[in-house]
């Protein structure tokens, strides 16, 4: 991969974000052996005598894990020349005293409520872009506030990053071994060509497997966000197990924490950083993703109060996330009132359908227990598609994720009485 296009590249890694954490897990591990008990003084290399318990966390506590995808970045805080989205959202639960780490991964294009904003694609990534907009720049708050909004979870803590070091932090621990199950390639947007099996991964090659979304290969793997997201998770992870075996080198390690002293931006402060470090040594890492394809769907302009500040949703692709699910999935993790800003999903027994085209639609339909009525065979377009009468915007994406093939076009209609859905 050239300069040139590691410059450009627009798919952000959250990978150097969750380094900090895991750095402080490998010098509990380089350290440890000092620590005779708990009280015991440990001194770390950051100038100042550290304990166990520095980072005077009581309980656990949920960092928001950014990735900043502006090009020509000159801080991880820049809008650079284009873009300046979060990219990535991860919160990363951190439990001390349990010895585990959650990562929780929050879809990018999830669709949320901004009436304080003007923006007409209001996808929770946008949350971080609109506050570096403002003056002094809230880039990190106003992402936190959406994502706290969206998991019912208090977050606190985040951690910025634009990624310039992240080619360097895989390099640095020598790779990872990664084992791809199927063939990956996509020539024109990661520049990804893997064949499948187990194999080391240097920083650019790590770098095009997290990029890739659309594999040409000719299988399902790797096509949509949702496995993205799941890749990203999995690089974490690799990277975590790699940066505490003996075998890596830590002087590298060290040498690369200075360098990322520009890439990286957080509120957490060092001695605290370190200190989680210390307080969860050993602990395990558990991947938690947040939606899934039926949740995708590709939603036409309509007019929807409440949205954005004038009222109006432009076209397309979002994922439409079900807060009752995010609730029940992160309860364990204290979630408390997880919410879209958006009305609440109508239950299908309260829905009345019409359907053109597929039996197998109409089943599928029935089966999730809508009030389904079966008009016609005749349906000559190639894309699924939901019309939906004026206010009915909610009621569509109760059947769009019911339906659940991630492709339906959501669209108004101003002469339909009743949720149409036609089927090739």
């Amino acid at each position: 991969m050239t300069g040139h296009k590691y410059r450009y590249i627009k798919i952000v890694l959250s990978l150097l974000s969750i380094l900090g954490i895991f750095i402080g897990l490998k010098y509990s591990t380089s350290f440890g052996n000092k620590a005779k008990t708990e009280s015991k003084q440990i001194k770390v290399n950051i100038g100042k005598t550290l304990t166990s318990k520095v980072s005077g966390i009581k309980g656990p506590i949920n960092i928001l894990l950014i990735g900043n995808n502006a090009r020509d970045a000159t801080n991880p805080l820049s809008l650079g020349t284009a873009a300046g989205e979060a990219d990535i959202l991860i919160v990363a639960h951190v439990d001390p005293d349990s010895h585990k780490i959650s990562l929780i991964s929050v879809p990018r294009d999830t669709l949320v409520a901004m009436p304080e904003y003007k923006e007409s694609i209001p996808k929770i990534k946008s949350s971080f872009q609109l506050g570096l907009q403002q003056s002094p720049e809230e880039g990190p708050k106003q992402a936190m506030k959406y994502v706290s909004r969206l998991t019912g979870l208090n977050i606190a803590y985040y951690i910025v990053t634009d990624f310039k070091g992240f080619a360097d932090a895989i390099d640095a621990v020598g790779g990872i071994q990664v084992n791809i199950p199927k063939r990956l390639y996509d020539p024109d947007h990661s520049g990804a060509n893997f064949q499948p099996g187990l194999q080391t991964l240097n920083g650019e090659q790590a770098l095009a497997f997290i990029r890739i979304r659309q594999n040409i290969a000719g299988n399902n793997d790797r096509t949509d966000d949702f496995q993205r997201q799941d890749a990203e998770l999995e690089i974490l992870n690799l990277l975590k197990t790699k940066l505490l075996t003996s075998g890596t080198n830590f002087s590298e390690i060290e040498k690369l924490q200075e360098t990322w002293k520009n890439d990286v931006a957080t509120n957490i402060p060092t001695p605290m950083l370190i200190g989680m470090g210390l307080e969860s040594s050993g602990s395990s890492v558990e991947l938690i993703r947040l939606g899934s394809i039926k949740d995708s769907m590709d939603i036409a302009n309509t007019p929807f109060d409440g949205i954005n500040q004038e009222g109006y949703l432009s076209g397309a692709f979002y994922d439409v996330l079900d807060p009752k699910v995010i609730s029940q999935t992160l309860q364990p993790y204290g979630a408390i009132g997880a919410s879209t800003g958006l009305p609440p999903i109508p239950d299908p027994e309260t829905i009345e359908v019409n359907v053109y085209g597929s039996q197998t639609v109409l089943n599928k339909l029935q089966n999730a227990k809508f009030d389904t009525r079966w008009i016609s065979q005749d349906y000559g377009g190639s894309q699924e598609m939901i019309v939906y009468p004026e206010g009915e915007i909610m009621a569509a994406f109760s059947v769009a994720r019911s339906l659940g093939t991630g492709n339906e076009l959501i669209s108004p209609s101003q002469t339909a009485s009743d949720i149409t859905v036609y089927s090739p």
